[in-house]
């Protein structure tokens, strides 16, 4: 029989792992962040929780420019490294090669397999943390991270975060095709109303 799940405030679906970029007080800071989801096709839109009480959130909201970093297995140590300190307190642009694109406030982290720059358009006020919506401007990676012009996951090795356990998870392998592997229960739902 199911039961309630303990702490259901603290869950959330595993999530992939990131590193946030902004600029605070023109210098580039960065955090880690697994609160990210995309939000829209046209144009292209990626939505990031931030917590009021951290200095990113003030950098977004004063620049209104951000990079969302995916960083690879092998960055897990720094990764952590970025979600367990302030802004306030280390200056994490040092331990980075930092790089930047069109906008002057999304510094980008080049070790970083994949980077996503984007631009501010909305912000939603929640309780604890802002849902900032990005407009991504540009993607970048590395020729080796990418498999006919696509990122791809099995060479970029991204990793996921589960609440309220604070575990890292590795991404695994692939398990199916999105909007394929479903075909045949569709044909045979599709046959089913004609009848």
């Amino acid at each position: 029989m199911k039961k309630p799940v303990r702490d259901h405030t603290l869950f959330s679906p595993p999530q992939i792992q990131t590193i946030l970029g902004t600029h605070l007080q023109e210098r580039p800071n960065f955090m880690a962040l697994a609160w990210t989801t995309r939000v829209n096709y046209l144009p292209p839109l990626i939505g990031i929780a931030v917590n009021k009480k951290n200095a990113s959130h003030t950098a977004v909201l004063d620049t209104g420019e951000f990079s969302v970093n995916i960083p690879s297995r092998k960055m897990i140590e720094i990764t952590d490294y970025c979600g367990m300190i302030s802004a306030t307190q280390s200056e994490k642009s040092e331990i980075f090669e930092v790089f930047y694109g069109e906008l002057k406030a999304a510094p980008m982290i080049r070790d970083c397999p994949l980077n996503i720059e984007c631009r501010l358009t909305q912000s939603v006020d929640l309780p604890t943390h802002a849902f900032f919506i990005g407009e991504i401007i540009k993607i970048f990676a590395e020729e080796t991270f990418l498999t006919d012009g696509i990122p791809d996951m099995a060479k970029i090795e991204p990793f996921l975060l589960t609440m309220p356990d604070n575990l890292f998870w590795s991404l695994g392998e692939t398990v199916g095709n999105a909007w394929h592997d479903g075909r045949e229960i569709l044909k045979r739902v599709a046959k089913t109303r004609e009848l």
